[in-house]
Formats: structure tokens, sequence, C-alpha cells
């Protein structure tokens, strides 16, 4: 088949590559003229593991091409796939789908032909209703062309393997040519036994945000039982784990941290909310999640300014950490990703600052995109590096090069072996013979 895809940011990247290792002929389609060049030449706009090679390999094989001309790229398309960013509005939380119009306004003058379009950006409730009156403005009648939602549920830093060995695949139509057209370009995970659950347009928008709702929530129903643990004397890593293995409930995102962020959870609740508010029917839990998290990742600054405290016993209020030095290990929202949006390390390291504290950091990837963030901060070229002469190291993300720290030398190149796990990467026992003063959470 050939598959168009509107958009070469991580979602159309991603979905773009896969499927011409799926044997399908894919253009991805990206206004940004600098972007596509440095795709010609093999570089990567993202950080993802495995992608540079399986766009390498595609493009070798002459199944993925890339463009910034749309009407050439739509020209006989059997399917259309909108991947354009869809981010949160400034003021209103809404999703801004000013970019998602905008390319079916384009999609629409160039259509020559039957196809498919379809929305593989997240986008509120209705919005495939809006893309449709586009295009039936422009003369497209129904028969001929119809719009499908098949959101994406692919984890950063795992994108890859969830798109190639997916938990569902969901797409929105109620058209029988659409749904065999769908059918076909995922016909190579359905041998594979993956599930394809068809449903109603709008079902299938609001099925991306209500999972990703509910993830969050879990994380942040874990983070509030990490406060509790700490208060009562319990252990947050024990607990996750005893209601973890009821199978009702899962392990999974039942660790303990700072707070989610990334590039879907913070944009995603809050449209969700927006969506609530506009028919009148409010998501109580998910409002609760939002203000929960967004004062997590704050106290989170506030808990290394208290462990630098501990540490300095004739300053007990967190004015005393004035004039210290903190090392900052893991600056993106997970490992395995060099994304930085709503990344927890941002609110930390304004906290940080805000007390007067110095901030080096070091990111095994995220550095670039990081230092265009947080421009006053100083950056190394690893964690022992950054703990240099710090009063205390903070582990804001469980990167793997994280997890063997060789712990004494770090400790001795410290002005004072503070540690701060927020990720709870360390037992206390192996930290503390190391010589240093550790602070986890929920522990």
């Amino acid at each position: 088949m050939k598959i168009t895809m509107i958009g070469s940011g991580y979602v159309g990247l991603v979905s773009g590559a896969c499927f011409s290792d799926f044997g399908h002929d894919v253009i991805c389609v990206d206004k940004d003229a600098g972007k596509i060049d440095a795709l010609k030449a093999g570089r990567m706009p993202i950080y993802e593991p495995g992608l540079a090679a399986l766009v390498a390999a595609n493009v070798g094989a002459g199944r993925l091409t890339f463009t910034t001309d749309l009407a050439g790229a739509v020209e006989g398309a059997d399917a259309i796939f909108i991947a354009v960013g869809t981010p949160s509005r400034r003021g209103d939380g809404h999703a801004d789908l000013s970019y998602v119009f905008a390319a079916t306004q384009e999609i629409a003058a160039a259509i020559t032909g039957p196809t498919v379009v379809v929305t593989k950006s997240t986008v509120p409730v209705g919005t495939g209703d809006k893309v449709e009156a586009i295009l039936r403005e422009a003369g497209h009648e129904a028969g001929a062309v119809a719009v499908v939602s098949n959101p994406e549920f692919l984890r950063e830093g795992a994108a890859i393997g969830d798109f190639k060995r997916p938990d569902r695949i969901v797409i929105g139509t109620e058209d029988d040519r659409a749904r065999n057209v769908m059918r076909e370009v995922y016909r190579p995970l359905y041998l594979n036994e993956s599930p394809i659950l068809f449903t109603a347009r709008r079902t299938a928008e609001l099925i991306k945000y209500a999972a990703n709702a509910f993830l969050a929530t879990k994380i942040t129903f874990i983070n509030e039982i990490a406060d509790l643990c700490e208060a009562v004397g319990a252990n947050v890593q024990d607990v996750s784990r005893g209601i973890g293995l009821d199978n009702r409930i899962g392990s999974k995102f039942l660790h303990a941290g700072p707070g989610y962020g990334g590039s879907c959870f913070p944009k995603d609740t809050l449209a969700l909310l927006k969506t609530g508010e506009d028919f009148e029917a409010p998501v109580r839990i998910v409002e609760a999640v939002v203000k929960v998290n967004d004062a997590r990742k704050r106290a989170m600054g506030r808990k290394v300014l208290h462990a630098l405290n501990a540490a300095n016993t004739d300053k007990g209020t967190i004015e005393g950490a004035k004039g210290k030095t903190v090392a900052v290990l893991g600056l993106t929202f997970k490992p395995d990703t060099d994304d930085m949006r709503d990344a927890p390390s941002l609110a930390i390291v304004q906290a940080l600052q805000d007390a007067g504290v110095t901030v080096r950091a070091f990111d095994p990837e995220g550095v670039e995109a990081a230092r265009a963030l947080m421009p006053d901060i100083t950056y190394c070229r690893d964690a022992y590096d950054a703990a240099t002469g710090a009063d205390a190291v903070v582990i804001v993300t469980e990167w793997n090069v994280f997890r063997a720290l060789d712990l004494k030398r770090m400790a001795g190149l410290m002005t004072q072996p503070v540690m701060v796990d927020l990720r709870n990467i360390y037992s206390l026992a192996e930290v503390e013979r190391a010589g240093f003063a550790y602070t986890g959470v929920g522990r």
C-alpha cells in the first residue's frame, strides 16, 4: 500500500518507519525543510533507540522517503495519516488543533482520488467530525474519502517495540471501505494476532485520552501513598508490590517518583478536563491528578533542600541551602529519550535556584534540549563530573548509567556526601556503606 504520513515528528517518524518495515511504501512529509534534509542524510530529529537503524534500512530498501511536497505525497495514497503536534493551548489548556486543521486543508486541496484520511495525532473528541467537514466542504464525498481515528499508544524509549507488538490497535470508523483499508494497513500485525478494536470514531478519540489519564492517575496515586508511607514509617516499594500483585490492579505505573511529565500525560489530562467542561461532564478525579502532580514536582525540590539542611544541623530551614551546590543526574522526563517537555527536572531545578543553590547537571541524551530551557546551569560530561565539589547529588531520571555508580568514588569527589534518590534506584544500606546520607521516596 502507499501510505502518506503528514508530520515527521515523534509519532509520524516512528509510525512511518515501522509501516515501511512492514513492506508498505511510505512518504513522510514535513514543512521543516531542515528536518527533511537531515532525515535524508540519516540524522534523526529525536533520540529513540533503534530508530536510526530502522529508518536507514527502509530508506535503503526504497520503501521510505521524505519530502516537503505534500501535494505530490498525497497523490495516489491509499491512506493519509495526520501526525502533527497538538500541544496544549496557552491559557486554557485546550489542545491546539491548528496544525491538524491546516494539514487537513492542504490534504483536501491535493486529493485526486479515493483515499482514507487518518488522524494519528492525539485529538479531542469530535475532531474527526471537523476534519470530515473540511474535506466535505472541499467537495470530497463520503463514498470516496473517509475519515478514521487511529490513536497511537507509543512509549518514548520503547516506541518501535510498542508499534510492532502492540497491546491493541484502535480504529474508529463506521465506513466499511475504510475498515478494509485499515485492515490491510495493519495486516502484518493482525497476522501476529495483535487485537484490532473497531469502534465509532468519537469512541476511538476518547480511548486515547482515557488511557493516558488512567495511567497518570496510577502514577499520582502511588506518589501520594509514598508521602503517607514516609509519614507512618512504611515502605512504598513494598506497598506497590503488595497491591500490584493483584491482577485487577497490576504493577505497572506504580513506581513512586517526582511526578509525570513528557509529551502526552500533561497535555492529554488537561485536554480531557477541557472536554469534560465543554460537555458539562467534569472529570473530577483527573482534576485532582493534575493538581497533585503539578505540586509534587516543586515539592521534590523542597525535599532536596531539606536533605541538604539535614546534613547541616546548624541550619534547620531550607534557607540554609543558599550557596550550596547540587548535582542533578537525569534531566529528561524519562530514560531513553531526549524529551524535556514538562520534565520534573525543570521544576526541581527552579526550586533549587530559587533557594540560591548552584546546579550542576548531567543527562546522557537530553543536554541539548535542556540547555535551551535551562541555560543558566552547568552541564557536565558525566555523573562524576557533576558530583565534583557538590554538596548533594539528586537522581531525577532513572537512566541505566546511574544504576551502578561507583558510590565511594562519587562520595570522595563531593564536598558533602548527600544523595537524594527520587527514583529509589539504590537501597539505604548500600548508599550508607559508601558514606552517604541518603533520602529516598516513600521509604
